[in-house]
């Protein structure tokens, strides 16, 4: 139902659980609201105080005893920041899908040599795929997206983790934009190298903050590279994270809302958090496949390897997903066709964030209605 923000007299917030959007998601009307309050300068202790009320909490998301680092940018700049700041010679990407490309792009406009284990969208990396591509040539790092948001697979991680790191001094750079705070990410116990993440998706936060952290053999790697650059160098993240700060002006708004949000996702908790995704996403891929049976739709990604949070979903023949999302739209629900070249083969349920399965069975039976119409 529509309602008034609190003190914003006569502006309305949106109704909440009709936008399944696989990022940016939807966001709480509290989280929201808190981006009203006013300017704090950006070297003084109330940043401070805000910074170390969110640190241990972005820890807690991360699994991780690391310092998680924010950055006022696209995910997509702790991508760049993440094969500048770790590769030494020669990174190997993981390509299977329209994101995992752009770590391939980053270290190419970076001057990096990269190559490319490129196999067909909706497929998985294997481990034994990754640990035969590292005994063909020397390489010092290895990306990878763990869910493909254009194809919704989910990548193995800590497997693959585990064959990287018994090639040698490799490390493994880590896209988990996504899956974090849907899908269980255990920085430390799967010894990930770099991990990072955007605050548009599961964690339901507005766009425009990123977060990553890295391990000792990353930041050692940092101090040895030549292309850390300015921006995203990791160094200066570190240096004042000490200081309960950020080395460039911060978005102050975004960091209200983060602190309003970590404090929602603290309450859930983690393991419920990832639990409820899990849910949504069973739920969403049991009416797919009985859909399925009268309609020929099917699931994008194999059995075993699907996004708790985004789920591709093939259209009736005769139909198409800029139709069927356009008809979605006329019915008060958003959601998002197929990516790039696939624009028309499918649609895309983002079932993350704040959303619930109250709201996922509406929205479900609105698209069978389409979907059959």
């Amino acid at each position: 139902m529509t309602s008034t923000l609190p003190e914003t007299p006569g502006v309305l917030a949106p109704p909440f659980g009709r936008f399944f959007l696989p990022g940016p998601t939807e966001v709480r009307h509290d989280v929201l609201h808190a981006m009203t309050q006013q300017m704090i300068a950006h070297r003084g202790k109330g940043i401070e105080d805000l910074m170390a009320r969110v640190a241990p909490r972005l820890q807690s998301v991360f699994r991780t005893t690391r310092p998680v680092y924010t950055s006022t940018s696209s995910a997509t700049g702790l991508m760049e920041a993440g094969v500048r700041n770790a590769v030494r010679e020669r990174v190997l990407c993981l390509i299977n899908g329209s994101f995992s490309e752009r770590f391939y792009k980053a270290a190419v406009n970076s001057g990096i040599a990269a190559d490319k284990l490129e196999i067909p969208f909706g497929h998985y990396h294997s481990p034994d795929m990754v640990a035969e591509a590292l005994k063909k040539n020397s390489y010092d790092v290895v990306t990878v997206v763990h869910s493909e948001t254009s194809t919704g697979v989910l990548n193995p991680i800590a497997d693959i983790a585990k064959v990287v790191h018994a090639a040698g001094d490799v490390v493994l750079v880590v896209d988990t934009v996504s899956s974090m705070a849907a899908a269980a990410v255990e920085c430390d116990a799967w010894d990930l190298d770099y991990v990072l993440t955007g605050s548009q998706k599961a964690m339901a936060l507005p766009s425009g903050l990123a977060f990553c952290t890295a391990n000792d053999r990353v930041m050692a790697r940092a101090k040895e590279s030549k292309r850390r650059g300015l921006y995203f160098d990791l160094l200066e993240f570190d240096e004042y994270y000490k200081k309960n700060q950020s080395p460039n002006t911060p978005a102050v708004s975004l960091l209200y809302a983060l602190d309003v949000q970590l404090a929602h996702m603290e309450r859930e908790g983690m393991a419920a958090r990832w639990a409820r995704h899990t849910a949504m996403a069973e739920r969403t891929w049991a009416w797919t496949r009985d859909l399925g049976e009268k309609t020929g739709i099917r699931l994008f990604a194999p059995e075993g390897y699907r996004a708790p949070g985004v789920t591709c979903i093939t259209v009736p023949q005769g139909k198409t997903g800029s139709g069927v999302a356009s008809a979605m739209k006329a019915k008060g629900f958003v959601i998002a066709t197929g990516y790039g070249k696939m624009k028309d083969e499918m649609v895309r349920i983002g079932h993350m964030g704040d959303h619930t399965m109250e709201e996922l069975e509406v929205l479900l039976g609105t698209l069978g209605e389409v979907m059959t119409a």
